[in-house]
């Protein structure tokens, strides 16, 4: 047997990794936006949850920065793996998913907003009606939709700073005012919203949440409550719009279910809608410029299977576009605020 002469290439030199600076993670921008920052694997077998349970920090000092991270070709298979991250990602996750009942999938992981597939959901901060909401809110795509379904997310801060500063002013001054009337089989009974068919449970319920809350003829209840329209973030000191009008402005309904509403209602007895904190009107004007403003700095990506979406709740409104069935995103909420009654201006 011959064998062929070896041919000297000198020592080999390696190139040194140092293993305490390397990340497995690597960082880019999405058409070059600050929002979202997206996060991908940049070694094999990379565990997301491990991962973030030991970079908690810093993904929130992520979060502060760009307000949102698209987790991307993670491998991630399905809602329990979706929870592992969730709760890497909080320090806690909310049990009970804000005020509509939704369908549990799996520990703390809930069913998206039930809404028709052919209508958009507008632009909201998750909880922000309430007296209480989520520091953040993730995402998880189980089903990427035939057509459509895009989650549009908008930096909260640069719509503040875009508005018109007399319609900003008002909103920071005033508040405002969401009111909800239930009425037999329209929307959401009061017994499922609160989870009792006790009225006094409900009253000591409303009064806890800072709610106003009126019993009417024979089953019907009223509730309002006042809330901030403009918050300062409690991390960044950053004024940022938030709240949840476009979801509770008749204005903002398709024409064919306004008009059919308000031949039926007076504006006071719809069963949602909201006003300036003091209870005058908010013009339809200024819900077309907000609706404008919204939609001039939002940002759109289409979702891939596997897909995770973590949004600081109080910098980022997040929306959704119609879509053809089939399509599922599972939601968990996570580290919930709890503030002071709020402050206004009259």
């Amino acid at each position: 047997m011959s064998t062929l002469p070896k041919k000297s290439m000198g020592p080999i030199r390696r190139q040194a990794v140092n293993l305490a600076t390397f990340n497995p993670v690597r960082e880019s921008l999405l058409q070059d936006r600050p929002l979202p920052l997206i996060m991908e694997p940049a070694a094999d077998q990379v565990d997301l949850a491990d991962w973030a349970r030991n970079n908690r920090e810093y993904i929130e000092q992520k979060l502060y920065k760009h307000g949102g991270i698209l987790f991307r070709n993670f491998n991630l298979q399905g809602a329990p793996d979706f929870e592992r991250v969730a709760s890497s990602i909080c320090s806690e996750l909310y049990a009970e998913y804000g005020d509509l009942p939704r369908e549990g999938v799996a520990g703390k992981v809930y069913t998206s907003t039930p809404y028709p597939e052919d209508k958009k959901i507008l632009y909201h901060n998750e909880g922000s009606h309430m007296s209480y909401w989520a520091a953040k809110i993730n995402f998880f795509c189980v089903t990427v939709a035939k057509e459509g379904g895009a989650t549009p997310i908008v930096d909260c801060r640069t719509v503040y700073q875009n508005l018109d500063p007399v319609v900003a002013d008002k909103f920071e001054r005033l508040g405002l005012l969401y009111t909800r009337n239930f009425s037999q089989g329209l929307d959401v009974s009061w017994e499922r919203f609160f989870g009792t068919e006790d009225r006094a449970v409900v009253e000591e319920s409303c009064r806890k949440a800072g709610m106003t809350c009126e019993w009417h003829g024979a089953n019907d209840l009223r509730v309002s409550q006042r809330c901030q329209g403009v918050l300062v973030h409690p991390k960044t000191g950053e004024k940022t719009f938030f709240n949840q009008v476009q979801l509770h402005h008749v204005h903002c309904l398709d024409p064919e279910t306004r008009d059919s509403l308000l031949a039926i209602f007076k504006r006071e007895d719809l069963p949602r809608h909201v006003y300036y904190g003091d209870g005058s009107p908010i013009e339809d004007s200024v819900m077309d410029h907000i609706g404008e403003v919204y939609e001039k700095y939002s940002v759109r990506f289409q979702w891939q299977k596997g897909d995770l979406v973590s949004l600081d709740n109080m910098l980022v409104a997040h929306a959704r576009d119609s879509y053809t069935p089939p399509r599922k995103i599972v939601v968990a909420l996570g580290d919930m605020i709890h503030p002071a009654p709020p402050v206004f201006v009259n």
